[in-house]
Protein backbone atom coordinates (compact mmCIF):
# COMPACT_ATOMS: atom_id res chain seq x y z
CA UNK A 1 0.00 0.00 0.00
CA UNK A 2 2.58 2.70 0.58
CA UNK A 3 4.44 1.72 -2.62
CA UNK A 4 1.25 2.42 -4.35
CA UNK A 5 0.57 5.22 -2.69
CA UNK A 6 4.20 6.98 -3.08
CA UNK A 7 3.61 5.82 -7.03
CA UNK A 8 0.33 7.65 -7.39
CA UNK A 9 1.04 10.35 -5.57
CA UNK A 10 3.79 11.13 -7.97
CA UNK A 11 1.83 10.86 -10.93
CA UNK A 12 -0.70 13.00 -9.85
CA UNK A 13 1.80 15.60 -9.26
CA UNK A 14 3.57 15.06 -12.50
CA UNK A 15 0.37 14.91 -14.72
CA UNK A 16 -0.61 18.33 -12.98
CA UNK A 17 2.31 19.05 -14.05
CA UNK A 18 2.56 18.48 -17.66
CA UNK A 19 -1.01 18.08 -18.97
CA UNK A 20 -4.02 19.31 -18.63
CA UNK A 21 -6.84 17.56 -17.12
CA UNK A 22 -8.78 15.18 -19.23
CA UNK A 23 -10.98 12.20 -18.68
CA UNK A 24 -8.33 9.84 -20.57
CA UNK A 25 -5.52 11.31 -17.88
CA UNK A 26 -7.58 11.05 -15.06
CA UNK A 27 -8.11 7.40 -15.78
CA UNK A 28 -3.74 7.43 -15.66
CA UNK A 29 -3.41 8.97 -12.25
CA UNK A 30 -6.38 7.48 -10.63
CA UNK A 31 -5.69 3.60 -11.51
CA UNK A 32 -5.13 1.19 -9.61
CA UNK A 33 -1.60 0.68 -10.15
CA UNK A 34 -0.24 -2.79 -9.13
CA UNK A 35 3.01 -2.15 -7.65
CA UNK A 36 5.43 -4.43 -6.92
CA UNK A 37 9.40 -2.90 -4.95
CA UNK A 38 11.89 -5.43 -6.91
CA UNK A 39 14.79 -3.82 -5.05
CA UNK A 40 15.49 -0.80 -3.25
CA UNK A 41 15.69 1.39 -6.18
CA UNK A 42 13.80 -0.44 -8.48
CA UNK A 43 9.74 -0.51 -9.17
CA UNK A 44 7.39 -2.13 -11.18
CA UNK A 45 3.86 -1.22 -12.27
CA UNK A 46 1.08 -2.69 -13.91
CA UNK A 47 -2.19 -0.77 -14.63
CA UNK A 48 -5.00 -2.15 -17.07
CA UNK A 49 -7.73 0.54 -19.13
CA UNK A 50 -10.65 -0.62 -19.96
CA UNK A 51 -11.04 2.11 -21.66
CA UNK A 52 -8.33 4.44 -22.55
CA UNK A 53 -8.36 6.28 -25.77
CA UNK A 54 -11.24 4.59 -26.16
CA UNK A 55 -9.87 1.35 -25.85
CA UNK A 56 -8.72 -1.93 -23.69
CA UNK A 57 -4.98 -0.94 -22.71
CA UNK A 58 -2.10 -2.90 -20.62
CA UNK A 59 0.85 -1.04 -19.36
CA UNK A 60 3.66 -1.84 -17.67
CA UNK A 61 6.42 0.16 -16.07
CA UNK A 62 10.06 -0.20 -14.53
CA UNK A 63 10.73 2.87 -12.47
CA UNK A 64 14.21 3.84 -10.92
CA UNK A 65 16.05 6.88 -10.42
CA UNK A 66 18.97 7.24 -12.91
CA UNK A 67 21.42 7.38 -10.78
CA UNK A 68 25.11 6.82 -11.17
CA UNK A 69 25.29 3.95 -8.60
CA UNK A 70 23.37 0.83 -8.80
CA UNK A 71 21.39 -0.81 -10.54
CA UNK A 72 23.38 -0.58 -13.63
CA UNK A 73 21.63 0.51 -17.21
CA UNK A 74 23.37 -0.97 -19.70
CA UNK A 75 22.85 -2.01 -23.97
CA UNK A 76 23.11 -5.82 -24.77
CA UNK A 77 23.05 -7.11 -27.99
CA UNK A 78 23.55 -10.48 -29.83
CA UNK A 79 25.62 -9.05 -32.90
CA UNK A 80 24.05 -10.84 -36.03
CA UNK A 81 22.25 -13.49 -34.41
CA UNK A 82 18.76 -12.63 -32.78
CA UNK A 83 17.84 -13.63 -29.31
CA UNK A 84 14.53 -13.39 -27.22
CA UNK A 85 14.42 -10.17 -24.86
CA UNK A 86 14.72 -13.03 -21.58
CA UNK A 87 17.58 -14.67 -23.08
CA UNK A 88 19.51 -11.42 -22.74
CA UNK A 89 18.18 -11.04 -19.08
CA UNK A 90 19.58 -14.62 -18.19
CA UNK A 91 23.19 -14.32 -19.84
CA UNK A 92 23.61 -10.64 -18.20
CA UNK A 93 22.46 -11.57 -14.94
CA UNK A 94 19.91 -9.14 -15.35
CA UNK A 95 17.13 -7.57 -12.92
CA UNK A 96 15.46 -6.35 -15.87
CA UNK A 97 15.96 -6.61 -19.84
CA UNK A 98 13.56 -4.34 -22.28
CA UNK A 99 14.07 -5.26 -26.07
CA UNK A 100 16.00 -2.22 -27.70
CA UNK A 101 15.61 -0.51 -31.20
CA UNK A 102 15.17 -2.02 -34.80
CA UNK A 103 16.92 -4.61 -36.25
CA UNK A 104 17.09 -6.77 -39.67
CA UNK A 105 14.52 -9.98 -39.40
CA UNK A 106 16.14 -11.88 -42.20
CA UNK A 107 20.03 -11.35 -41.66
CA UNK A 108 19.78 -10.29 -38.16
CA UNK A 109 21.85 -7.23 -36.23
CA UNK A 110 20.64 -3.54 -35.26
CA UNK A 111 19.62 -1.77 -38.79
CA UNK A 112 20.28 1.61 -36.03
CA UNK A 113 23.83 2.42 -34.18
CA UNK A 114 24.45 -0.04 -31.13
CA UNK A 115 27.79 1.10 -29.35
CA UNK A 116 28.29 -0.59 -26.00
CA UNK A 117 31.02 0.27 -24.08
CA UNK A 118 33.25 2.09 -26.46
CA UNK A 119 32.79 -1.03 -29.19
CA UNK A 120 30.84 0.11 -32.46
CA UNK A 121 28.65 -3.21 -32.30
CA UNK A 122 26.18 -1.70 -35.76
CA UNK A 123 26.27 1.27 -37.24
CA UNK A 124 22.93 3.09 -38.77
CA UNK A 125 21.87 1.14 -42.33
CA UNK A 126 20.84 3.83 -44.62
CA UNK A 127 18.12 2.65 -46.88
CA UNK A 128 17.73 6.45 -48.52
CA UNK A 129 18.13 9.96 -48.85
CA UNK A 130 15.93 10.88 -46.21
CA UNK A 131 16.93 9.04 -42.57
CA UNK A 132 14.32 7.55 -40.94
CA UNK A 133 12.59 8.84 -37.42
CA UNK A 134 13.98 6.02 -35.98
CA UNK A 135 17.26 7.04 -37.09
CA UNK A 136 16.94 10.82 -35.82
CA UNK A 137 18.04 10.34 -31.94
CA UNK A 138 19.23 8.14 -29.67
CA UNK A 139 19.31 6.57 -25.92
CA UNK A 140 23.23 7.28 -24.40
CA UNK A 141 24.53 6.20 -21.14
CA UNK A 142 27.50 7.83 -19.57
CA UNK A 143 28.83 7.07 -16.06
CA UNK A 144 24.95 5.47 -15.62
CA UNK A 145 23.09 8.43 -16.49
CA UNK A 146 20.77 8.30 -19.26
CA UNK A 147 19.92 10.79 -21.61
CA UNK A 148 17.48 10.96 -24.84
CA UNK A 149 19.22 12.80 -27.28
CA UNK A 150 17.61 14.45 -30.73
CA UNK A 151 20.43 14.39 -33.69
CA UNK A 152 18.31 15.07 -36.95
CA UNK A 153 18.62 13.88 -40.25
CA UNK A 154 22.01 14.20 -41.13
CA UNK A 155 23.90 11.05 -41.38
CA UNK A 156 26.49 10.05 -39.25
CA UNK A 157 25.67 12.44 -36.71
CA UNK A 158 25.25 9.37 -34.39
CA UNK A 159 28.91 8.22 -34.85
CA UNK A 160 30.44 11.83 -33.00
CA UNK A 161 28.60 11.21 -30.31
CA UNK A 162 31.43 10.91 -27.48
CA UNK A 163 29.23 8.60 -24.95
CA UNK A 164 30.58 4.83 -24.36
CA UNK A 165 27.07 3.74 -25.01
CA UNK A 166 24.52 5.09 -27.62
CA UNK A 167 21.64 3.22 -29.05
CA UNK A 168 19.72 4.79 -32.36
CA UNK A 169 16.25 4.73 -31.94
CA UNK A 170 12.41 6.80 -32.50
CA UNK A 171 10.84 8.20 -33.14
CA UNK A 172 11.50 11.29 -30.49
CA UNK A 173 8.40 11.64 -28.76
CA UNK A 174 8.99 14.02 -25.70
CA UNK A 175 11.96 16.87 -26.24
CA UNK A 176 11.81 19.35 -22.34
CA UNK A 177 8.49 18.04 -21.75
CA UNK A 178 7.28 18.96 -25.12
CA UNK A 179 5.74 16.69 -27.76
CA UNK A 180 7.88 16.23 -30.89
CA UNK A 181 6.31 16.31 -34.38
CA UNK A 182 5.64 13.08 -35.95
CA UNK A 183 5.36 12.52 -39.41
CA UNK A 184 1.75 11.22 -40.73
CA UNK A 185 2.37 7.62 -42.09
CA UNK A 186 1.04 4.26 -40.92
CA UNK A 187 4.02 3.45 -38.07
CA UNK A 188 3.13 6.46 -36.34
CA UNK A 189 -1.02 6.77 -36.32
CA UNK A 190 -1.97 3.21 -36.35
CA UNK A 191 -1.63 1.50 -33.45
CA UNK A 192 0.43 -1.64 -32.41
CA UNK A 193 2.28 -2.87 -29.11
CA UNK A 194 4.71 -0.06 -28.01
CA UNK A 195 8.14 -0.06 -26.30
CA UNK A 196 9.24 3.56 -24.71
CA UNK A 197 11.76 4.69 -22.65
CA UNK A 198 11.67 8.01 -20.50
CA UNK A 199 12.96 10.48 -18.75
CA UNK A 200 10.94 12.06 -15.54
CA UNK A 201 10.67 14.36 -12.25
CA UNK A 202 13.34 13.25 -9.95
CA UNK A 203 15.63 12.10 -12.02
CA UNK A 204 13.71 9.19 -12.47
CA UNK A 205 14.42 6.22 -15.99
CA UNK A 206 10.84 4.52 -17.08
CA UNK A 207 10.95 1.68 -19.15
CA UNK A 208 7.71 1.59 -20.61
CA UNK A 209 5.68 -1.35 -22.29
CA UNK A 210 2.17 -0.99 -24.32
CA UNK A 211 0.24 -4.43 -25.52
CA UNK A 212 -1.69 -4.88 -28.23
CA UNK A 213 -3.13 -6.67 -31.36
CA UNK A 214 -5.27 -8.79 -28.54
CA UNK A 215 -8.66 -8.20 -27.57
CA UNK A 216 -7.51 -7.59 -24.05
CA UNK A 217 -5.43 -4.87 -24.97
CA UNK A 218 -5.77 -2.60 -28.18
CA UNK A 219 -2.10 -0.94 -28.25
CA UNK A 220 -1.41 2.92 -28.95
CA UNK A 221 -0.64 5.01 -31.89
CA UNK A 222 2.26 7.27 -31.08
CA UNK A 223 0.02 10.15 -30.38
CA UNK A 224 -1.23 8.51 -28.03
CA UNK A 225 1.85 6.93 -26.20
CA UNK A 226 3.22 10.48 -25.96
CA UNK A 227 0.51 11.95 -23.98
CA UNK A 228 0.65 8.79 -22.22
CA UNK A 229 4.05 9.15 -21.22
CA UNK A 230 3.42 13.05 -21.03
CA UNK A 231 0.68 12.45 -17.93
CA UNK A 232 3.23 10.01 -16.69
CA UNK A 233 5.57 12.70 -15.99
CA UNK A 234 7.91 12.30 -18.27
CA UNK A 235 10.27 15.39 -19.36
CA UNK A 236 12.06 13.50 -22.53
CA UNK A 237 10.60 10.21 -23.99
CA UNK A 238 11.29 8.16 -26.88
CA UNK A 239 9.90 5.27 -29.06
CA UNK A 240 11.94 1.92 -29.20
CA UNK A 241 11.10 -1.40 -31.61
CA UNK A 242 7.62 -2.38 -30.70
CA UNK A 243 4.84 -5.06 -32.36
CA UNK A 244 5.79 -8.73 -31.68
CA UNK A 245 9.26 -7.63 -30.15
CA UNK A 246 7.48 -5.42 -26.99
CA UNK A 247 8.78 -7.72 -24.27
CA UNK A 248 9.43 -6.63 -20.67
CA UNK A 249 11.71 -9.61 -18.57
CA UNK A 250 11.60 -9.14 -14.98
CA UNK A 251 14.31 -12.09 -13.19
CA UNK A 252 11.98 -14.46 -11.78
CA UNK A 253 13.82 -15.00 -8.14
CA UNK A 254 12.55 -11.08 -7.66
CA UNK A 255 9.56 -10.48 -5.50
CA UNK A 256 6.14 -10.92 -6.97
CA UNK A 257 7.51 -12.20 -10.84
CA UNK A 258 6.81 -15.80 -10.69
CA UNK A 259 3.52 -15.26 -8.66
CA UNK A 260 2.66 -13.42 -12.42
CA UNK A 261 5.12 -15.47 -14.96
CA UNK A 262 7.21 -18.36 -13.97
CA UNK A 263 9.93 -17.31 -17.25
CA UNK A 264 10.29 -13.56 -16.54
CA UNK A 265 7.98 -12.23 -19.61
CA UNK A 266 5.59 -9.32 -17.16
CA UNK A 267 3.83 -8.48 -20.52
CA UNK A 268 1.82 -10.44 -22.99
CA UNK A 269 3.71 -10.09 -26.67
CA UNK A 270 1.61 -10.00 -29.21
CA UNK A 271 3.43 -12.82 -31.41
CA UNK A 272 1.62 -15.48 -29.54
CA UNK A 273 -2.09 -14.61 -30.66
CA UNK A 274 -2.96 -15.47 -27.74
CA UNK A 275 -3.17 -13.27 -24.20
CA UNK A 276 -0.28 -15.57 -22.45
CA UNK A 277 3.47 -14.26 -21.12
CA UNK A 278 5.21 -16.90 -23.93
CA UNK A 279 5.53 -16.32 -27.36
CA UNK A 280 8.59 -13.91 -27.58
CA UNK A 281 10.15 -12.74 -30.93
CA UNK A 282 14.00 -13.07 -31.09
CA UNK A 283 15.22 -9.45 -31.47
CA UNK A 284 18.98 -8.02 -31.59
CA UNK A 285 19.51 -5.70 -29.12
CA UNK A 286 17.93 -4.44 -25.67
CA UNK A 287 18.42 -2.52 -22.83
CA UNK A 288 19.29 -4.07 -18.93
CA UNK A 289 18.96 -2.84 -15.89
CA UNK A 290 21.33 -5.34 -13.57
Amino acid sequence: MKNNLFFVMWLVTSASLYAQPTSDSTQVTKARWRTTRLTRHLRWQEAQFDSLFGSKQNVNLVVLKNRRRRPVVAFGSAGDSLKPTSWFGKRDRALVALNGTFFDVKQGGSVDLIKIDGRLIDTTRLSGKSMPEHQQSAITIDRNRVRIVHGGNQPGWDRQLPDENVMTTGPLLLQNGQPNPLAKNAFNDNRHPRTCLCLGPGRRLVLATVDGRNANAQGMNLHELTRLMRWLGCRDAINLDGGGSTTLWLQPSLPGVKQVSEQGVVNYPSDSKQWIHTGERAVSNVILIR
